[in-house]
């Protein structure tokens, strides 16, 4: 294999960059709108309102490079329904999916249990579906919570929809998907035209089928609101091991003409869509491919298949710092718990309540951190023990956010003062109200409001004041 490899980290590298990201529930920062496994689109050339967890993205898909783009996937008056046409045995596609299918399994070592069904969709049912899985799985008070959350820590501009963000993000990258839910495959063609791009998608997507009756994506990915870390991290594994398989494939079926036809494929509109959403979104939903890919092929290397990939499934990484750094994933480093009061509303007075609370790591505290720093580095929160945010409501509209966090040194916790201290010089500049704290030497702790006031009673409720 070693002699494969130069090669394949060449198609790897080509396809990452044509794959858009949105397969596993992976989402924004405070949201990982992502679940993993859910159903969500994947990207093939192949997204997370919120990384906070608030936010689901719907089921495993994969967005992707002959997506069309203009889509207006959140038009709540659209008529569509969510209406896929079987693919059937009489098929002139048929035995093109059926050798696709007896590749991945070989390709894998998986075997399938059982038939997937095939089915295609227009772009008008998989708007249609992108709303009716949102829908399903994110409460609207939770979307809202995840908005107002993001607006306060400077990830979200004024007046942007969260949902309309991202559905039609989503829509402008996905070319096809396999849903976890309903279990069936779904290819999106107005045309019926199976070409490599489209093959590429599939061989991602039957990947997903087969990681399902194996190992059982939902129960892998789970579906706590307030775990956005975890489901990114458990999304990256399902996004990596996938993203590898397609790799392997393409390089055994694909000629270079045709790898170079995927990379031509990519539709400007769509990259521009990509381009234009926040950090917060767009990092969210590329990074379980591209850290998940480099995840999943070092433990392939280990075993020269898929044995090591394996391996991962049967203990999955808790967190994206494990994801990001092979020492952390490879001794399990947990998190440190950190946790605000639980009368933590009650000591703000009457009519306060918590709105949202979810742990960020280490992936969402750089974006957190870059959005306040352009230059802060790849990994400015390198060295992250542990955190949690909360976002904290009151009467008359008053809101205030509190992110919490905890460093393996006193030197991290310095550096995150340092890039939190941009932050709040932003979020000033913006009309918020933030200060941040360093409360011992290894933790620090990030405060917004809309007033001086809202920031000082949460500072003295936590014992910060002072």
């Amino acid at each position: 294999m070693t002699h494969r490899r130069p090669r394949l980290a060449a198609i790897s590298a080509l396809l990452t960059v044509v794959l858009v990201a949105a397969c596993g529930n992976t989402a924004p920062s405070p949201s990982a709108a992502a679940s993993a496994g859910s159903g969500q689109p994947s990207a093939t050339s192949e997204a997370s309102p919120a990384a906070s967890g608030a936010v689901s993205a719907p089921p495993s898909a994969a967005p992707g490079a002959s997506a069309p783009a203009a889509v207006n996937c959140s038009d709540s008056s659209a008529t569509a329904s969510f209406s896929p046409q079987p693919i059937g045995p009489g098929d002139p596609n048929a035995a093109l999916f059926a050798r696709i299918e007896g590749a991945v399994q070989a390709i894998r070592g998986l075997t399938a249990t059982k038939p997937v069904p095939r089915n295609t969709l227009d772009q008008a049912g998989l708007c249609a579906f992108l709303r009716q899985s949102f829908n399903r799985d994110n409460p609207p008070e939770l979307v809202a919570a995840t908005e107002r959350l993001y607006l306060q820590l400077g990830l979200l501009a004024p007046g942007v929809s969260l949902e309309k963000l991202y559905l039609d993000l989503l829509g402008s990258q996905v070319v096809g998907f396999y849903d976890p839910t309903t279990k069936q495959m779904y290819l999106i063609s107005s045309t019926g035209a199976i070409g490599p791009a489209e093959q590429i998608t599939y061989a991602h997507e039957y990947d997903h089928a087969l990681q399902d009756q194996a190992f059982d994506l939902k129960s892998v990915t789970g579906d706590a609101k307030d775990q956005s870390d975890r489901t990114l991290a458990r999304t990256a594994l399902v996004e990596g091991d996938a993203t590898l398989l397609m790799s392997l494939w393409a390089q055994k079926n694909l000629t270079p003409a045709q790898l170079v036809q995927i990379a031509g494929s990519a539709d400007p509109a769509s990259q521009a869509a990509l381009d234009a959403a926040p950090p917060i979104l767009r990092q969210t939903l590329l990074w379980p491919y591209t850290a998940g890919l480099s995840m999943a092929l070092g433990a392939y290397q280990t075993s020269a298949s898929f044995a090591g990939v394996d391996a991962l499934w049967k203990n999955p990484p808790d967190t994206t710092e494990q994801v990001l750094h092979p020492d952390k994933l490879a001794t399990r480093e947990p998190a440190v718990a950190v946790a605000f009061p639980a009368d933590f509303a009650k000591r703000l007075g009457a009519g306060w309540k918590v709105a949202l609370q979810d742990t960020l790591g280490e992936l969402q505290l750089n974006i957190l951190m870059q959005t306040g720093d352009a230059n802060a580095g790849t990994d400015p929160a390198a060295g992250w023990g542990g955190d949690r945010v909360a976002l904290v409501e009151g009467p008359g509209g008053a809101t205030g956010a509190v992110v919490d966090t905890t460093w393996d040194t006193s030197t991290a916790a310095g550096n995150a003062y340092a890039e939190l201290q941009k932050l709040v010089a932003k979020l000033d500049a913006a009309g918020k109200h933030a200060n941040v704290l360093m409360p011992t030497a290894s933790r620090v702790v990030l405060v917004s409001a809309d007033s001086a006031a809202i920031l000082g009673a949460i500072a003295n409720v936590l014992g910060l004041a002072g």
